[in-house]
């Protein structure tokens, strides 16, 4: 498959890069400096800069692009707003790298973790400000999206164990009632939805067992 990472430079966009790369895909790294990834094919061009022309071709165009200050929390929504655009009337899906804190807590999807007690009250703006980009990426009906939260404990340098439980909207732990996932296991989770395209337009989680 032809794939497309965008802020592959990233963290979590680097593994997911190098995951893709590992199974055969042809991957392209979209960067706004320097590539640091393993691909071969890199558009070195800002995400808002991005066209329809420069992702067409692409089975799929993954956004691991984080925000991670107040006055750039609005980019979390605008950043899937151009991607989402671009990508609308397409057949090439968009994932979005999205967080944790906008999964609910009740079967009826009334309270999400970040309105929780207990939840870090340091991490409510980031959290609000994911929540709101996946609201509004849930109106474009005509863009082939998915994304993907974490488990609540995203660990960058985790180890890749192989394994992950796949879950819905709403918050889940494992049987140690934990909820963790390193980002090298969080790749595998991302490329075995882009592979398997088994959740157009649905929000889905994953957690370390």
């Amino acid at each position: 498959m032809k794939i497309a990472v965008v802020a592959a430079n990233g963290k979590a966009g680097q593994l997911i890069v190098q995951e893709a790369i590992a199974r055969g895909h042809e991957v392209t790294a979209v960067v706004r400096s320097a590539n640091k990834t393993e691909a071969g094919n890199v558009l070195q061009k800002d995400l808002f800069d991005l066209t329809k022309e420069d992702l067409a071709g692409f089975d799929a165009v993954v956004s691991a692009f984080g925000v991670w200050s107040l006055d750039t929390f609005p980019q979390f929504t605008t950043s899937m707003e151009h991607l989402a655009g671009l990508l609308a009337g397409s057949d090439t899906r968009f994932l979005v790298v999205g967080g944790a804190g906008s999964l609910y807590v009740d079967p009826k999807m009334t309270t999400q973790l970040a309105d929780t007690p207990d939840f870090p009250e340091e991490y409510k703006p980031l959290a609000q400000a994911m929540a709101k980009g996946l609201a509004r990426l849930r109106s474009f009906s005509d863009t082939k999206w998915t994304f993907i939260s974490p488990a609540a404990d995203f660990v960058a340098d985790g180890a890749r164990t192989g394994a992950y439980i796949l879950a819905g909207e709403v918050f889940t732990t494992n049987e140690a009632g934990q909820s963790s996932i390193s980002y090298a296991d969080y790749a595998i989770a991302m490329l075995d939805e882009i592979e398997k395209g088994s959740h157009i337009k649905e929000r889905i989680s994953v957690l370390g067992r």
